[in-house]
């Protein structure tokens, strides 16, 4: 098996470890009535019905899972998706991603009936993972939805960071921050795909089902800071300075007594499988971040920076050495070109290392969709150089472009699984042989 047959059976090996299906059988059991998991007893034949909820980009095949694991025991379901899709059993909601739409209202007005309507004799499944604070969203009255479409836009207009985005939206929304969550009578579980780095469940779609410990003083800080509060909508205006007078209620700011989070997936999850696989397979193997971020062609310079002094001096590690990281890297867009931003890393690094054989580099998406493109990612080496040069091809051009897919497309390295169901960040590796 070549270097690069061995990468690519890391990361395909590594990201079955992720997929729904694998998640939930790893963790959840229903024996003789009882659902455990991770230690935890949940006695179902003490409940009338059972009922399974979801909302983000892995609800789809989650639901799909947990439903094998109930069988006939799931008295009836409801998940928002951003694809079409049929589960035997549960209704599935095709939603909109990444943008707000009238879908978004509908999805969460359907969610907010259906699991108010529940009692304290029934037991409930709720399946999360990214891309729920798109799918579901019911703004606060009078707040309508271009208002709050509009504001959205304004703030990644302005660079404001996630972090800050998500602190603005659910304050303004009814089943952002804890709060859906709230609406519930009935007792039950939370299983969790993380696509934030560290994990934090106050983060993970905007966490409709746990709690939230910011508030409307941030959000008006937030709005003052980067000069929106003046241009809000007005209706915006008039539900932040009802919660600063204590006329709106705050999210949250504890976790239900009824409900039981569980993280199923993560980042971290996904490298430690690679590292076992690389190993198994004769590479050693370092787990070094599952905290990547920043521009993507700038993390390729410095993952690449570790490898040259690795590949010189023999320093942190001996080669051969596999350094594995994960997270999710952004694409400051200047072309109008085509790819993400793993292919985009990719090629940066391969500019980086350019025809040296001591590299090889893999970076791809675990949701199978890279930026606006048909691939998860690319794994490049000194033989995508040496094609690179003999079709004449320039990097710099492409990535002046952002235009990484064609590039990448045309020298046979592109990273193609198709949408997976899952959805925990990115997964990048840097072999030094």
């Amino acid at each position: 098996m070549t270097n690069r047959e061995k990468m690519m059976t890391v990361f395909r090996d590594a990201l079955g470890s992720v997929l729904p299906g694998n998640l939930v059988r790893d963790t959840l059991r229903h024996e003789a009535g009882v659902l455990t998991i991770e230690g935890e007893n949940y006695r179902l034949g003490d409940y009338r019905g059972v009922y399974l909820f979801g909302s983000g980009k892995a609800s789809v095949e989650t639901a799909r899972a947990v439903k094998a694991v109930l069988g006939d025991r799931l008295t009836d379901g409801l998940v928002v998706s951003n694809y079409a899709a049929t589960v035997d059993g549960i209704t599935v909601f095709e939603s909109s991603h990444p943008v707000l739409t009238e879908k978004s209202i509908r999805a969460a007005e359907i969610l907010m009936q259906k699991m108010s309507a529940l009692s304290a004799d029934d037991f409930f499944i709720y399946v999360m993972s990214g891309g729920s604070s798109a799918l579901i969203e019911k703004p606060a009255p009078p707040i309508t939805l271009a208002e709050m479409q509009d504001l959205v836009k304004g703030l990644l207009a302005n660079g404001v960071p996630i972090e800050d985005l998500n602190v603005v939206r659910k304050h303004l929304s009814l089943v952002k921050g804890g709060r859906l969550g709230r609406l519930l009578k009935a007792r039950g579980i939370v299983l969790v795909v993380s696509d934030v780095i560290g994990d934090d469940l106050e983060a993970i779609g905007s966490a409709p089902m746990f709690f939230d410990r910011s508030s409307f003083a941030d959000t008006h800080a937030i709005l003052k800071k980067y000069g929106l509060w003046d241009r809000a909508p007005e209706n915006v205006r008039s539900v932040v300075q009802r919660g600063l007078d204590g006329e709106m209620e705050e999210t949250p700011k504890g976790p239900s007594p009824l409900i039981d989070h569980f993280l199923i997936g993560s980042n971290l999850k996904i490298l430690r499988k690679a590292k076992e696989k690389a190993e198994a397979l004769g590479i050693p193997a370092r787990i070094m971040s599952s905290r990547l971020r920043g521009e993507a062609r700038e993390v390729a310079k410095a993952i690449l920076a570790v490898g040259e002094e690795i590949a010189t001096t023999g320093q942190p590690f001996a080669p051969p050495v596999l350094l594995l990281f994960g997270g999710e890297t952004t694409v400051t867009l200047k072309g109008d070109g085509m790819g993400g931003r793993n292919q985009e890393m990719a090629l940066a690094a391969l500019r980086e290392f350019q025809g040296n054989p001591r590299f090889l580099f893999l970076s791809a998406g675990t949701d199978g969709i890279d930026g606006h493109s048909d691939a998860a990612g690319a794994l490049v080496d000194h033989a995508s150089w040496e094609k690179a040069q003999a079709l004449g091809l320039r990097i710099d051009d492409f990535l002046a472009r952002n235009d990484s897919y064609h590039f990448l497309q045309q020298t046979g390295d592109l990273i193609m699984t198709g949408p997976t169901g899952t959805n925990v960040m990115d997964m990048t590796a840097l072999l030094i042989s």
